[in-house]
């Protein structure tokens, strides 16, 4: 199952009119700024975060269709995400995004970090003007913890002591958090009760952790090719995520290649044969799947309808991931 069959059926005419309001919305005044939006959005994507919000405000607003807030809130989602993937890019020298160059590889560092404020602004703007305090509160919390679980993920380079509790808390602040908190202001601009806001808010959440847990496997079990950055980039780099935290409670000297930080030959290799050979990709599919059920129960509160069924069909789509 992916993203762009029939997944998003429910939301399918939201999404191409989305995609098509992304560029106004950056406006053409910076022409620099301009062509590198242009060039993010052009990049296409699976979109998955606006498709949440669309498909949660079509899952509470049954029987009218949604407002051009709804629409607004998809759009900021798309541009928050997209202003911190510009920023991360930079900070991991990263060439290619969605099989494109990255915005830094093209226009240079100071432009892609001025893109990325400008995007921010922008979203900032334009989400001060949904006249909604909470939603405004929602959204500018997201901005505040991804640049928290940024910091964390620098703190915490090549620390094998790193507990799994620590490693989600980062996950939350860089993925999920923007799940979480926009598919809950989706839900106060429909005026669900403040208990079905809180499953939403956990559905996003426990949906970002499955997403970035199964994000951090792929690093070990998929190719190159189809990542468009080096398999086993993550460990170099010294990000250690859940397969890494696994693997090290049964392979010791994972951690003595982890604290010389891989520096001589052949220690990459054998520290991503260690991780093959340990039960550490199964324990992190089996946390990913662990949340991705707990997303499913969140979204069953709501009434039965189509967009309700993709919303649970995402949580199985998350795990079945090839990329």
């Amino acid at each position: 199952m992916t993203p762009d069959n029939s997944l998003f059926t429910p939301v399918e005419a939201d999404l191409q009119l989305l995609a098509d309001n992304l560029k106004q919305l950056v406006g053409n005044r910076h022409p620099i700024l301009f062509a590198a939006a242009e060039h993010l959005f052009g990049a296409g994507g699976k979109r998955i975060r606006p498709a949440i919000v669309l498909l949660i405000s079509r899952a509470t607003i049954l029987k009218d269709d949604i407002t051009q807030r709804h629409r607004r809130l998809a759009e900021i989602t798309e541009m928050i995400h997209t202003a911190s993937l510009v920023h991360d890019d930079v900070v991991d020298e990263s060439q290619m995004r969605r099989g494109v160059p990255t915005v830094h590889s093209l226009f240079g560092n100071r432009i892609a970090v001025l893109a990325g404020d400008f995007l921010f602004a922008q979203s900032s703007w334009y989400l001060a003007n949904l006249d909604n305090l909470e939603v405004v509160k929602l959204l500018s919390e997201v901005i505040m913890d991804l640049a928290t679980g940024e910091i964390q993920q620098g703190m915490s380079c090549f620390d094998s002591s790193l507990a799994i509790e620590a490693y989600l808390e980062k996950s939350y602040y860089k993925a999920a958090s923007l799940i979480a908190n926009s598919a809950k202001a989706a839900g106060l601009l429909s005026e669900v009760s403040p208990e079905t806001a809180q499953h939403l808010y956990s559905y996003g959440r426990n949906l970002g952790l499955a997403f970035q847990v199964m994000d951090d496997i792929l690093d070990f079990t998929s190719t190159t090719d189809t990542l468009g950055k080096p398999a086993g980039s993550d460990l170099k780099s010294g990000n250690l995520t859940a397969p890494v935290l696994f693997a090290l409670e049964e392979k010791p000297y994972l951690e003595v290649l982890i604290k010389r930080q891989f520096a001589q030959a052949g220690d990459l290799e054998q520290a991503l044969a260690l991780i093959q050979d340990s039960q550490g990709i199964q324990q992190a599919r089996e946390l990913a799947a662990h949340h991705a059920k707990l997303a499913a129960e969140d979204i069953a509160v709501l009434a039965p309808s189509e967009s309700r069924q993709a919303l649970i069909d995402i949580t199985d789509y998350v795990l079945s991931r090839l990329y």
